[in-house]
């Protein structure tokens, strides 16, 4: 069944997807280049219809009778509802931000909540009324994480469906079947629709695919590995690693610059990628190989002991950073660690 329901999604987007591509020009949903874009003509951006659509097809289809099942769906239509009227009207971001916290809502009011953290040297540390705000913000951050990393062709696509993947693998390692189901139901999905969003695009996924894919992908790594150890609860931030890194840059950076947490730039990790001189194809392969071995080092992490964790962890955190100061995603004069390694630019 695992992959009928993988397949059936896949077929469906591919379908459907040019069906969304003239629906998306029909009503005005087009995306118009600018200074921070790297496309030159108007595209259709209300691509993630048709993921949304075949992932709801395939619940109706392929999902078992379980008790996260109605509630996932139900919010799942109310964050994919708030992207289509935002790719059409422009939403404000407040407006947003109620749509993704009442999709949050329903899931967290049928019991997915991190209520507990299991301490390795002690006892479990009760979240208590502290799990609603945790879980909340878990929700919405990797809702947004997924949307500010859309910026490039096939580039959101691409690394959901290497989250997808490595949550369903780790789900299919715990016997966590409805996990496995609907993580292939999107992962189908998202690959099927990403036929035409690879470079050079004909669609983009836009706030509808962007918010639905983080949505459904947040609740899944909850779903797979809530309530477990303090180690082990590092697994899907490991997964999710380039997103959150690079949602988290991105939120410092605009504090320190004194800039609106919200308001859109051009100095993401894809931006300087370019700017450093990579194609767009090249920029999305080297961002496609780092969320691949975030996802890897999500693996041994959950088959490793305490220490060789430890090292795991420690190994990635030091890449992550050499990476972040060469791509100067931080700034051009964050570069503490090439500094002392005598690695700093010679002054002009």
């Amino acid at each position: 069944m695992e992959l009928q329901a993988f397949l059936f999604c896949f077929i469906i987007a591919v379908c459907m997807t040019p069906f969304i591509i003239k629906l998306s020009k029909y009503v005005g949903a087009v995306d118009h280049p600018d200074i921070r874009k790297v496309h030159t003509k108007k595209m259709p951006r209300l691509g993630g219809a048709a993921i949304f659509f075949s992932v709801v097809l395939g619940f109706l289809f392929f999902i078992p009778n379980h008790s996260y099942a109605v509630p996932l769906l139900i919010g799942g239509v109310i964050i994919a509802a708030t992207g289509i009227f935002d790719d059409i009207l422009n939403l404000p971001p407040l407006y947003k931000l109620f749509g993704q916290s009442m999709a949050a809502a329903v899931v967290i009011s049928s019991g997915v909540k991190i209520e507990f953290v299991n301490l390795p040297f002690g006892a479990p540390v009760e979240f208590g009324f502290l799990s609603i705000p945790i879980t909340l913000f878990w929700i919405i951050g990797i809702t947004n994480a997924i949307n500010l990393v859309d910026g490039l062709d096939g580039l959101a696509a691409g690394i959901s469906s290497i989250a997808l993947l490595t949550i369903t693998s780790m789900a299919v390692m715990m016997g966590n079947q409805f996990v496995v189901i609907v993580g292939l139901l999107v992962l189908g999905a998202t690959l099927g629709f990403l036929v035409y969003n690879f470079y050079p695009a004909k669609i983009f996924m836009g706030d509808t695919g962007a918010m639905f894919l983080g949505f459904m992908i947040s609740v899944l790594a909850l779903l797979g590995f809530k309530n477990v150890t303090l180690f082990s609860f590092v697994i899907p931030i490991l997964i999710l690693g380039v997103p959150i890194s690079d949602t988290l840059i991105t939120v410092i950076r605009r504090k320190l610059q004194n800039q609106p947490i919200m308001k859109p730039d051009f100095a993401h990790l894809h931006h300087n990628l370019l700017k450093l001189g990579c194609s767009h194809p090249q920029t999305v392969i080297i961002i496609y190989t780092l969320s691949a071995l975030f996802s890897l080092a999500a693996v041994l992490f959950s088959q490793a002991t305490l220490i060789n964790s430890l090292v795991v962890v420690s190994i990635l955190i030091f890449s992550a950073e050499i990476i972040i100061e060469i791509s100067q995603v931080a700034g051009e004069k964050y570069r503490p660690l090439l500094n002392k390694a005598g690695l700093s630019r010679s002054k002009e």
